[in-house]
């Protein structure tokens, strides 16, 4: 119940996320009735997971599967064919700081926009799906077996359930303190202010809680900040720069695959000016946006570098990004479509 995580103080973790699957085993989660592969989320992220299994001459795929922070799901029912199996999870879109990605490099086809159970074709747009990069897990054992997602310090499942009630306060805006799964004076005063605000009762139960805070969660993040979109067919790697106190800071990199989205600026606009940068990969080659004149630094690894001067005496590489149009509303939505870029670079 509600009143477990109101009241519940657990050893504190840090708090910084470095995203991973545990390594699997023979099934332990509490209360498992039914037998086969269960997925536990020991994050304070709400993920949605996706399985593949070989069946036949090919991969059958599903998915998704919704885990809450704490929680432990039967992803696929026994007995299981001990062998290889795949694995792909992404967090919910009512997190900040775009999508979470937990996979590999095994490409499989996927139905982003809801459930689904399909045999992976060769070509996946072909059946209007998209590919993800799954990551192979070996199951041994036929009748259980459970895979960990994980963060760089493991919270138990207490710790995890606690830490997703206060990432997803902070998400809807309403806790800005420490996301370290310690239910402390803070957190509880911005649950009480979350319950009273919306009417809801001290019983609410844990699960409930963290359905209605990801549902205000995904809908201010609608109506906030900077969204990058991509409407091509390829994969493209963005950063985007903008003015930064006195100065100037560039920030990325957001992969997004084709379709996909990344909200990447997670609070008001101002009416200061913002600009993209964009690689898009086109068979083995590189396209860069057009009309793109403005200089900052990269990095190439993640990176949020302040100023834009002598990228490289600091051991970076310059840019050239396009200006966005204004921020309307305090919200901006950027897409990227294939008119936008120049023809492939030899």
């Amino acid at each position: 119940m509600f009143s477990s995580i109101f009241s519940r103080s657990v050893a504190a973790l840090a708090a910084f996320v470095s995203l991973s699957l545990a390594g699997a085993g023979p099934a332990t989660a509490q209360g498992a009735g039914e037998k086969g592969w269960e997925l536990c989320n020991k994050t304070s992220y709400v993920i949605e997971a996706s399985v593949a299994r070989y069946e036949g001459n090919g991969v059958v795929v599903e998915g998704w599967e919704r885990l809450r922070p704490g929680s432990c799901e039967l992803a696929l029912a026994g007995p299981l064919r001990p062998g290889i199996h795949y694995l792909f999870a992404r967090s919910s879109t009512a997190h900040r700081g775009g999508r979470r990605i937990w996979g590999g490099d095994f490409p499989l086809c996927v139905d982003t926009t809801g459930s689904f159970s399909v045999e992976s074709p060769k070509e996946c747009t072909a059946m209007g799906l998209e590919s993800r990069d799954f990551r192979p897990v070996l199951i041994e054992n036929r009748t259980e077996w459970t895979t960990s997602f994980t963060e760089t310090e493991e919270f138990d499942s207490e710790q995890a359930a606690a830490a997703g009630v206060q990432r997803l306060l902070a998400d809807a805006g309403i806790f800005n303190g420490n996301i370290d799964g310690y239910i402390g004076r803070k957190t509880r005063a911005a649950i009480g202010e979350f319950l009273t605000q919306n009417e809801l009762p001290a019983e609410t139960s844990d699960s409930d809680l963290i359905d209605v805070l990801e549902q205000i969660a995904q809908d201010r993040g609608r109506n906030i900040g900077l969204t990058l979109c991509n409407r091509t067919r390829n994969r493209i790697w963005s950063a985007i720069a903008r003015r930064k106190g006195e100065g100037w800071e560039s920030r990325g990199w957001w992969l997004l695959e084709s379709g996909g989205c990344a909200r990447v600026i997670d609070e008001p606009l101002l009416t200061a000016e913002h600009f993209v940068f964009a690689e898009m990969e086109d068979n083995g080659r590189t396209r860069t946006l057009k009309e793109a004149t403005d200089p900052f630094c990269l990095a190439r690894t993640r990176f949020a570098i302040m100023g834009r001067k002598d990228c490289g005496a600091a051991a970076f590489r310059e840019g050239l990004f396009k200006a966005t149009p204004p921020a309307e509303n305090r919200r901006l939505l950027y897409e990227f479509f294939e008119r936008d870029f120049k023809e492939p670079e030899s």
